[in-house]
């Protein structure tokens, strides 16, 4: 996937009449769960949160509203976070 590509993405959490990433702003992309092909914006989190995953709310989980998908990095600094699990 080319930059161009990556960046026309939708974003997790964005507001719905403007969707995409914005300029200046690190992401990666969420790969298979309930999320997959969404778009993270990771600017700004900890260290610890990118290296060992992020818990994201989701009603379309395993456990509806109020229940969250984990995702985690598929390499070391790399921009694909893969689908662990939901947890509640």
């Amino acid at each position: 996937m080319d930059e161009l590509e990556f960046m026309r993405g939708r974003v997790y959490g964005a507001d719905h009449d403007d969707p995409g990433p914005r300029e200046g702003r690190s992401y990666v992309e969420l790969a298979g769960g309930p999320l997959d092909g969404l778009l993270l914006d990771v600017t700004g989190r900890g260290e610890t949160e990118l290296r060992d995953g992020v818990g994201l709310r989701t009603e379309i989980g395993r456990y509806g509203a109020g229940g969250r998908s984990v995702y985690v990095p598929r390499s070391p600094g790399g921009r694909v976070y893969d689908w662990w699990g939901d947890v509640p």
